[in-house]
Formats: C-alpha cells, sequence, structure tokens
C-alpha cells in the first residue's frame, strides 16, 4: 500500500526521516515534543503532514530570536561586565607621561658622570668629592661610555659600591649600555645591588623629575610586580620586568632606555650563556659588567679558590657579551689577604687590562708618633671610664698641629661628629684594630702570620715537583701504596710510591665520582656517589663507589720508569666514619683484591694520652712504627689497623720539609704547581700546636677553621703508614719499633728454668 505523505503516523514519521543517507537525524519523542509545540499545524492530532512539517521547522529555525524584555538580571550581568572591563583597561594604561621637568639637566648629566651623581642623588653623595673620587669617576665614564675594564680598590665606606650602582643607572637611562649584568660574590650579595637600584628607580623624585619615560611606569606598578605583565601606555604593553633577579625598563617610543636589561648572578653561580630576548625577537647579551667585591673572607684565604674566581672572571665573564664583541666591566673590590683575588686583579703587571686602581685613606701617616701613643694611651683609659674618647679628642685639639704634621689623607671630609678631623678618625680606625685597618681602609693588608713555626705554605707544597709524569712510578720505588678516604658524597683517594729509605713520590690522588674540575668541596659536590650508583642507598652507594674505585686502582699495573709493572701493594681504606665503618668491613671481606685492603682506623694521640709504644702487645698482634694491627674479634672478624694520627701527620709534614734529592723526601708529580694548589690546600688544612704532658711533648694537630676539607692529607697520612707496613723504613727511626720476639720451644723454656 502506497504511503500517503500528508497523513503518516508519528512512527512512520521517525523512519521515513531516518533513512535518509544523513542516517539518524530525529527520535519519536522529538516529534512527540514538536507536535504538542505545533498543534494542528502540522497534522490532525492523529497523523502528520510531511509538508506542513517541513514547513514550520524551516519556519521555527529561520525565525529571529528577540530577547526577553523582562530578563533584567541578565542585562545587568553584561553592565557590570563591560564597566569592569573598562576600568581593568583604564588601571593597566597608566596614561600620559609627565612632561621632562628640566632638559638642560638631563641633556648635561648625559655627557658627565659626576655631575649625574651630584644632580639625581644628592643625599648619597653629599660630601665633598676627594681626589681619589674624581680619578674613579672618571675611569667609570670613560668605562661605561667608551668601553674597557677598571678594577678600583677604596678604602671601606668611601662609596665604592654606591657609585658602582650609581653608574649602571646612569649607563641604561641614557642607552650608553643596553644590558647591564650584575655580579657579586654570591647570588644573594648580586641582589642586594639590585634592591638598592630599584629603589633608586621607584623612590628617586628628581629621577621622576627628569626621566618620566622610565621611572613614572615603574611607580605606577606601587610595588606590586604582578602588575608589570599588563601595564599598557597608549594602548601598548610597556613590556615591564620588576622582579627579584631581573630589571626590564619600560618599552616608550622615543625613550634611549627602552627595554634596558639589569640582571644580576654569583661569581660561581650559572653565568655563562647569559642572554635577553626581547620582544621584537633580537637577543641582546650583557655589554657592561659590573662585580662588586666578588670574594668572600672564605675564598680570599683559598688560593685555589683565588685562582677559580680568576679563570672564571677571565673566561666566563668576560666572554658574556658573545663572540666578536668586548665586554665592558667596572670592578669595586678590597684586599683581604696579600695575593688574593683581587690583589692580583689591581696588580697591572699581572692584570694590566684592568687598569687597577688601588686608594688608600692614609696616604703618609703623621711624624709625632709619641704623640700620638699618648693619644691611645688616654683614649682607652677614657674608653674604659664611659667618656667615649671625649678626653681623647680634647687632647688632640690642644696639639692638634703637631699629632697633624706629615699626614696626607685621602678624603678631609670623612671624619665622624665626635671627631676633630680626617686624620683623628683614620687613627682611631687604626688603633681600633690594625690589621683590619691596613685591609678595609689601606688596601694592603698585613702579612699573616703563621700558626706554628715550621708549618710549610701551600705554595711551597705546590711547588715541590719532580717532573714526573702522573701516574709514572720512579726506578727505585719498591712500595706502592694507596688509602681512600670515605665521606657521604664522595670518595677521595691518593696513591704514593716509597723507596725503602721511605722518599716517597705522590703518583695519583683525585675523587670518586670525578668532579671534572680544578677545584672543589665536599660541600659543593656535584658528582656523589648516590647519583653514580642510581637506586641504592647510603650505604649502597659507598659499596659501589668502593668496588668501582678499587678496581681502578688495584686492578691496573703502573709502569716504573725501567719498564717493570708494580702494582699496590697495600690500601687501607679509613673507616672512621661511623655511617660507614660497617660497610668498609663488610667491603673489605667481600671484596676481589681483599688480600691488598684493609680498614683502617686513626686515633688521636694527644700529650695526656697513652702513646703507641706503651700499649701491652697481645697475642696475635702485629705492632709498627706508631701503628699496629689487632688480632680480631667480635662481628667485625676482619684484621684492621690503628695509627697515631698525630704522630703521623709530624712525619708526613717532615718528609714534605725536606729539600729534593735528599734522602726522606717527599714529592709531587706535574710540572707546574697550578696543577697541585687544591692538594696543597688540603695538606695545609691543619696546623700543628706543641703540648706538654706525662713527661713528653706532642705536635698535636687542629683543622683550620677556614679549610675544611683536609681529605687528601689524610689519605697522604694513610698511604705513609701502609708504606711502614710494606717495610719502607727511614734512617733513625727504626729502632722505634719493638721487635717481634722469636719463637722459643717448650724444651728450651724448661732449660732456662733450670740454670
Amino acid at each position: 500500500m502506497a504511503t500517503d505523505p500528508r497523513k503518516l503516523r508519528p512512527s512512520e514519521l521517525c523512519r521515513l526521516l531516518n533513512s535518509t543517507p544523513l542516517g539518524e537525524v530525529t527520535s519519536e519523542r522529538q516529534i512527540y515534543h514538536h507536535r504538542q509545540r505545533a498543534g494542528h499545524r502540522i497534522g490532525d492530532g492523529r497523523t502528520v503532514d510531511l509538508l506542513r512539517y517541513c514547513a514550520w521547522m524551516h519556519q521555527t529555525r529561520h525565525a529571529p530570536k528577540t530577547e526577553p524584555e523582562d530578563d533584567r538580571y541578565e542585562r545587568m550581568k553584561e553592565a557590570a561586565r563591560a564597566r569592569n572591563a573598562a576600568l581593568a583597561l583604564a588601571g593597566r594604561d597608566i596614561g600620559e607621561l609627565p612632561a621632562v621637568e628640566n632638559p638642560d639637566r638631563k641633556d648635561r648629566a648625559s655627557r658627565d658622570f659626576r655631575y649625574f651623581c651630584e644632580s639625581y642623588f644628592p643625599l648619597t653623595f653629599h660630601l665633598d668629592w676627594s681626589d681619589d673620587h674624581l680619578k674613579v669617576i672618571d675611569k667609570i665614564e670613560r668605562a661605561v661610555v667608551e668601553g674597557g675594564l677598571f678594577a678600583l680598590a677604596m678604602a671601606r665606606g668611601s662609596g665604592k659600591s654606591s657609585i658602582a650602582e650609581v653608574a649602571c643607572i646612569w649607563a641604561v637611562l641614557y642607552g650608553h649600555r643596553e644590558f647591564v649584568c650584575l655580579i657579586g660574590s654570591d647570588e644573594g650579595h648580586a641582589c642586594d645591588m639590585l634592591d638598592s637600584i630599584k629603589s633608586e628607580l621607584d623612590s628617586n623624585d628628581q629621577l621622576l623629575a627628569d626621566f618620566p619615560e622610565v621611572c613614572f611606569p615603574i611607580q605606577a606598578l606601587d610595588g606590586i610586580a604582578n602588575r608589570a605583565n599588563g601595564q599598557l601606555y597608549q594602548g601598548k604593553r610597556t613590556q615591564i620586568g620588576w622582579t627579584a633577579k631581573e630589571i626590564v625598563l619600560p618599552t616608550i617610543e622615543g625613550s634611549r632606555a627602552s627595554g634596558a636589561i639589569i640582571k644580576v648572578a654569583g661569581l660561581t653561580g650559572r653565568i655563562r650563556g647569559m642572554k635577553f630576548k626581547r620582544p621584537d625577537g633580537r637577543t641582546v647579551r650583557p655589554s657592561l659588567v659590573v662585580l662588586d667585591d666578588p670574594q668572600t673572607d672564605e675564598s680570599a684565604r683559598s688560593l685555589s679558590q683565588c685562582a677559580n674566581r680568576e679563570s672564571i672572571l677571565a673566561g666566563a665573564v668576560l666572554g658574556l657579551s658573545g663572540p666578536g664583541k668586548k665586554i665592558s666591566g667596572i670592578m669595586p673590590c678590597t684586599v683581604i689577604r696579600p695575593g688574593d683575588m683581587a690583589d692580583n686583579i689591581l696588580d697591572r703587571d699581572k692584570h694590566p687590562e684592568w687598569n687597577g686602581e688601588r686608594t688608600r685613606m692614609v696616604y703618609s701617616f703623621p711624624k709625632n708618633e709619641s704623640l700620638w701613643q699618648r693619644y691611645a694611651e688616654i683614649r682607652s683609659e677614657g674608653l674604659r671610664n664611659g667618656d667615649g674618647g671625649a678626653a681623647a679628642t680634647e687632647f688632640y685639639r690642644e696639639h692638634r698641629e703637631e699629632m697633624d704634621e706629615g699626614a696626607e689623607v685621602a678624603w678631609p671630609q670623612r671624619y665622624n661628629h665626635d671627631e676633630l678631623s680626617a686624620i683623628q678618625h683614620a687613627m682611631n680606625l687604626k688603633l681600633q684594630d690594625e690589621a683590619a685597618f691596613f685591609a678595609e681602609y689601606q688596601n694592603k693588608p698585613l702579612i699573616e702570620e703563621s700558626v706554628g713555626e715550621g708549618m710549610l705554605t701551600a705554595d711551597e707544597i705546590a711547588g715541590k715537583f719532580n717532573r714526573m709524569e702522573r701516574g709514572s712510578v720512579p726506578i727505585g720505588c719498591n712500595h706502592l701504596t694507596a688509602f681512600i678516604d670515605v665521606q657521604q658524597k664522595m670518595l677521595f683517594y691518593l696513591v704514593a710510591a716509597w723507596e725503602d729509605d721511605f722518599t716517597g713520590y705522590i703518583v695519583d690522588y683525585g675523587s670518586y665520582p670525578d668532579q671534572r674540575r680544578p677545584y672543589f668541596t665536599l660541600r659543593d659536590a656535584r658528582q656523589t656517589l648516590v647519583a653514580a650508583a642510581q637506586g641504592t642507598g647510603l650505604e649502597g652507594s659507598i659499596y659501589a663507589g668502593l668496588e668501582s674505585l678499587t678496581e681502578i686502582l688495584l686492578g691496573r699495573e703502573w709502569q716504573r720508569d725501567d719498564g717493570a709493572a708494580i702494582k699496590i701493594g697495600q690500601c687501607l681504606i679509613d673507616a672512621n666514619w661511623g655511617h660507614s665503618t660497617d660497610v668498609v668491613y663488610q667491603f673489605c671481606r667481600q671484596s676481589s683484591h681483599a688480600a691488598l685492603l684493609m680498614p683502617s682506623h686513626g686515633r688521636f694521640v694527644g700529650a695526656s694520652t697513652m702513646p703507641f709504644s706503651e700499649y701491652k702487645r697481645r697475642p696475635g698482634d702485629r705492632v709498627g712504627l706508631n701503628w699496629r694491627i689487632p688480632n680480631t674479634h667480635g662481628k667485625r672478624a676482619i684484621r684492621h689497623v690503628l695509627y697515631d694520627t698525630n704522630w703521623w701527620k709530624s712525619f708526613v709534614h717532615a718528609r714534605l720539609s725536606v729539600a729534593m734529592g735528599d734522602r726522606g723526601c717527599l714529592s709531587l708529580f706535574g710540572t707546574a704547581a697550578e696543577t697541585h694548589r687544591l692538594l696543597a690546600e688540603h695538606l695545609t688544612a691543619e696546623y700543628f700546636v706543641k703540648t706538654e704532658g706525662r713527661g713528653r711533648t706532642v705536635d698535636e694537630w687542629k683543622i683550620r677553621p677556614e679549610q675544611p676539607d683536609n681529605h687528601w692529607l689524610d689519605c697522604l697520612v694513610g698511604a705513609a703508614v701502609a708504606a711502614s707496613m710494606q717495610g719502607a723504613v727511614l734512617f733513625g727511626t727504626d729502632g722505634a719499633v719493638s721487635r717481634k720476639p722469636s719463637r722459643v720451644s717448650f724444651k728450651e723454656l724448661q732449660r732456662r728454668k733450670k740454670q
């Protein structure tokens, strides 16, 4: 039967509409809703007219939609949204910039750094300039505008850091430099400098008056750094940056400082590859670097750290500008000790490129020493009595002409309110602490006295090289020993070759894992045992490290000068560190090189302690020169060696003191002292103090507070003990070793009793 499209049941209509190539387009439930809405316009209530249904659907779909007149809530929401958007846009836009207050002053300051300091920073530079200040200002101006490097050492409190900070501001405000890098001894120090610069840009009214294109957008932030990303000027983003480690000045059309960058870094931090990508896609690199006091008290006392920082300065820092470009640099610094980094950089013979300038507080001291001695006595007495030095000041007032005779100070305006002159101020500082005065104010520190008479310096040890190749054993050596010092982060090792008379040669030393840099400390180790043995804990990483290191040292043959191959005959492993003791014993028991390994324990034997020579020997003990191997018992059923660390450190120190060529001398491989800077620091990390007790005098060795790493000293001492165990004997010490008693038969004992 033919289907009438004008009279279709709802089910038939649904099947018909879904039978097209479009697939399922409707359902009976949807058709039911349409019938309810359209009523008799599309059918008679029981059937549906397909043509009228299609016409209704077309009309419904294309009918214009009108908003309901009574939907006031939706209209209110839309109005609020539009109002808030307008307010936000208005808040992001900083509006029109104020006019420049004094164009002539601004223009003159662009060519005159001294005038810039005086005009825009009157509170910072309120005293008259000294001749030294003017000389320094002139050199900084030339370094910024024309380029070049300049290092300056001025007396503490002379404003060298403030001048350097203002030089950064001057360089970027006038477009002399588009990218300035601030470098401190560490990143925290550099951030402090950046905070000072940010404070000036944000709150200096003189800068705001003449540099509104820079300071007005900065002050519009109201100290809220999150506003920087959305800030607008004339509808365009200013691209301003205001973070703890970086300043990006606002991008304003016509501004010479538009988009200039000031960034901070620590000298020993991540410096290489510093760059900034501008919104226009151009990459810029630093063109001016300011290094403020790039060394610390700790690094100044370390020759290796000084050399390391100098190499960073010559390589990473001066290479910041990129290939084919020269960077300008300003370095305000303080000489802490002779030969430190600052002292070397200021030396024009060593570093002529830095044009070092070393100023002093006093260029000539007063001639009348007797009056100043009397002044010192009066001042000390007054300070003890609580007068604050008033009596001494009065004495100086009465004899000022005689006491000032012959004196010449760099800055006559520098003295406190309770003092009469800069000369009196300088002498007060000298009387307070002479060593600090010559270091901090004269930039000529006094030579430090050694702790103990006869102590070797790091320079002396580093320079005692024998020109042999690393790993090469001299022909006269019959003993090759090693020692491994166990630490949580890494292992230190040293290999030494010995002749029978204890003439020694350090043939190799290092760390595991290898740190791959000439200077490092245990504290800043980058390659650690845990990282090298991933998936292990502390004990597991130590075990894995010992296994790898002993295979490297004991599994190889060392070549002697005559072509013979020699292997390490004894390797001691430090077992004193509590967390590693059981691991070391376990490793020495289970290692494939167990015959050559032995745990060791250094013992501090002071003057009041019973010496090794007085220990009562027990059956099974092996006794040597201030060392002994006790009989095994208990859970650690493996033999170990105990030795007197004080005696053996003095022994090793004495070997290092012996002249090259003499019997009993100890020397280092290589041809250059710079190779052994770090080793020399470890070997001089302790000093001895002669102590008396129980009728004997003992050298008691103590760690220097500024040099906490002494691990290669422990290794060298352990290697010497191992050589003694192998049979090396220094002439004159063989009688100190108690002879092992010969065996006596029971028959011989009976015969002796009868006699």
